[in-house]
């Protein structure tokens, strides 16, 4: 019998982690997706689920464990802690070859015993992965919410943990001022239409929230992590944004454009920018202009001046 044990990913590991996540997937997809239907499915292939910086960015921000079958790498499991209670399974995959032997079932049971304070686990499946919900049901998971595309499952687990909790309890209209709530933890509360000013939140940790229609005004969010998340039809007013980085973005499913006008970005186009000393590699230039200008003739100018010195 083969011998599984779980440790800590490291990016030495994205490699090959993110081969076998886009051979688990796609083989999930093949499986239960009818090609005809042409049907896009972000719980059978997450997005950046085939990216090696989308592995990166896991293994740096979340709680990635590789699992081992005999010292090689099978599988992995992704994992988000919010709060000192809660933690949120984002991703399990193993190897399509290696299916079938336990070897989720371990994970699972590894990652509860490694977090034993966590008292609730969440999880969502694709509602069209019949043996994923076998699978998280035989483990503990209870269905809480289902729709056509997607089935979510929770596991509550009792604990001796002596953390003092309000739960089901309405607070709403309430009014806070100067009150100590550091290191507090919000799990399932509805804070809509909520105000939150001259307060101190750093080191505070946004995880699966609904935040659409709110307002961040006036905001420190100096060496802040901004991560997988849907900006779509945002706007980003009178911000400073020097040392900040983009990485692994898209403009989502409706290709809608983003715009930057009237910004210092010294040193990284725009309207009306500073862009001293911006440099642009391996990028598809088709159509660019500046000043009316297109880009293509500058290089065929620029080329053909080289040729002749």
């Amino acid at each position: 019998m083969s011998n599984i044990t779980i440790k800590r990913a490291s990016l030495s590991d994205a490699e090959t982690l993110t081969s076998i996540m886009q051979e688990t997937f796609d083989a999930e997809a093949i499986k239960w997706l009818k090609e005809e239907d042409n049907i896009i499915d972000y719980n059978i292939q997450p997005p950046g689920y085939q990216s090696i910086h989308m592995t990166e960015y896991s293994i740096r921000e979340l709680v990635y464990y590789k699992i081992l079958e005999d010292e090689k790498i099978a599988g992995g499991v992704i994992m988000t802690l919010t709060g000192n209670l809660h933690a949120r399974i984002d991703r399990i995959f193993v190897s399509p070859f290696l299916q079938g032997r336990g070897i989720g079932s371990i994970a699972l049971k590894f990652v509860e015993e490694e977090f034993p304070q966590v008292t609730s686990w969440e999880l969502e499946t694709s509602s069209r992965q019949l043996n994923n919900h076998y699978f998280y049901e035989k483990a503990g998971f209870k269905r809480v919410y289902e729709s056509e595309d997607e089935f979510c499952y929770e596991k509550r687990i009792n604990t001796n943990d002596e953390t003092e909790k309000v739960q089901n309890r309405d607070f709403s209209g309430t009014y806070y001022e100067s009150c100590g709530m550091d290191e507090s933890d919000f799990f399932k509360v509805n804070l809509a239409g909520s105000s939150i000013s001259n307060s101190n939140v750093m080191n505070s940790h946004f995880s699966n929230c609904n935040l659409s229609q709110s307002k961040f005004q006036n905001i420190n969010f100096r060496n802040s992590l901004l991560a997988d998340l849907n900006l779509s039809g945002s706007r980003i007013d009178h911000v400073t944004m020097g040392g900040v980085q983009f990485k692994d973005t898209s403009l989502g499913e409706n290709r809608l454009s983003v715009t930057f006008e009237r910004c210092d970005l010294n040193g990284s186009r725009f309207v009306e920018c500073n862009l001293q000393d911006v440099e642009i590699q391996q990028s598809d230039l088709s159509g660019m202009r500046i000043n009316g200008v297109s880009v293509k003739e500058l290089f065929d100018a620029y080329e053909r001046n080289v040729k002749h010195t």
